[in-house]
C-alpha cells in the first residue's frame, strides 16, 4: 500500500488493547485537525490490556492507516501465540499466554478478517522524501530493534531505498540518522516506555521547508481505569502494574544498554530532530 500526504501527520505504535489510551489518541488528532488518512498506527492493535475488540472497531471506525503487526499477524490467522519474539520461558513469554488466550476469546470472524488483511508495509511520499511504515524489520514482523543497536539498524535500512524506516515493536521512542538515512520509533501508547513513568509516546511529524521534523510527545490518559478494567476482567496483574508504575515486568528483550536505562525519565526535547534532502 502506498500514498501521498501533505501537512501535519501522527505516528504512534500499539494501543496493545488499551481503549482509554487510543481514545485519548484520537483527541490529539482532532484537537490538532490532523485527518484520519494521515494519522498512521505501527500495529498491535490487540495486545495486553482489555479491551481488545473495542480497539479493533474504534480504530475500525477513525479509519486511520494501520500496519500489520505480528498480533495482527497471530490473532487474525487464530495462530497458537502472539508471535512477539519473546524467548520460550522467559517472564514476557509466560505472561503473553494469558492476555493472548484473552485476546482470542474476545474477538470475532469480522475482527480477525480486518487484521489478516492490513498491509505488512505501506509507503508514503512526504515532499520528496519516500517513507517506509513497517512494525518491526523489513524482512522480519516481530524483529526487535532498539536504539542501541546501530548496527542492526543499518542493516535494515541497507534493505530498503526509503529515506526514512517508521517502525514500532520495541515500545521505546527514539530516532536514529545512519547513512544518510532515518530511522524512527514513534514508541507505543499502550504501555509505558519503562521510564517510570505512567504516560506513553507517540510522534507528531511536520513538514518543514527543506523536510520533515519529527517530534516525541507524552500521551496522558486515564491509565488507572485502564488497570481497574485488567483487573476485573481477571489478566494479569503485572501489565496492570506496568501501567501505573511505568516499569515493565520483564526486560528479556532489552538490549544491555536499555535495561541500564530502566526508571529513567526521558526528555522529549532530546527526541527532537529532522530530516531533509
Amino acid at each position: 500500500m502506498s500514498f501521498q500526504i501533505s501537512g501535519p501527520m501522527l505516528f504512534f505504535g500499539g494501543p496493545y488493547s488499551n481503549l482509554e489510551a487510543l481514545q485519548a489518541m484520537h483527541k490529539v488528532a482532532m484537537e490538532k485537525q490532523i485527518p484520519a488518512d494521515h494519522c498512521l498506527c505501527s500495529g498491535d492493535v490487540v495486545a495486553y490490556c482489555g479491551d481488545p475488540g473495542l480497539c479493533v472497531d474504534f480504530m475500525r471506525d477513525w479509519g486511520c492507516q494501520v500496519v500489520k503487526g505480528n498480533c495482527e499477524e497471530s490473532l487474525g490467522n487464530e495462530a497458537q501465540d502472539c508471535g512477539c519474539g519473546f524467548e520460550e520461558g522467559t517472564s514476557c513469554y509466560v505472561l503473553s499466554q494469558q492476555w493472548f488466550a484473552y485476546a482470542n476469546s474476545h474477538l470475532n470472524d469480522d475482527q480477525r478478517a480486518w487484521m489478516r488483511n492490513l498491509p505488512e508495509m505501506t509507503k508514503l511520499q512526504y515532499q520528496s522524501l519516500n517513507l517506509l511504515a513497517v512494525h518491526g524489520g523489513l524482512e522480519q514482523t516481530n524483529k526487535f530493534v532498539f536504539a542501541s543497536q546501530e548496527d542492526i539498524i543499518a542493516d535494515e535500512l541497507a534493505l530498503t531505498n526509503a529515506d526514512i524506516v517508521l517502525a514500532g515493536h520495541c515500545g521505546i521512542p527514539f530516532g536514529k540518522h545512519i547513512s544518510g538515512k532515518l530511522w524512527v520509533n514513534s514508541g507505543v501508547i499502550g504501555m509505558p516506555a519503562n521510564d517510570g513513568q505512567a504516560h506513553t509516546w507517540y510522534c507528531l511529524v511536520q513538514p518543514q521547508e527543506n523536510g520533515l521534523e519529527f517530534s516525541f510527545h507524552k500521551l496522558d490518559y486515564d491509565h488507572k481505569v485502564t488497570a481497574k478494567k485488567m483487573q476485573e476482567k481477571g489478566l494479569s496483574s503485572a501489565y496492570g502494574d506496568a501501567l501505573v508504575s511505568g516499569l515493565w515486568p520483564g526486560l528479556n528483550v532489552l538490549p544491555e544498554k536499555e535495561k541500564s536505562e530502566t526508571g529513567k525519565n526521558l526528555a522529549s526535547p532530546s527526541l527532537f530532530m529532522s530530516f531533509s534532502r
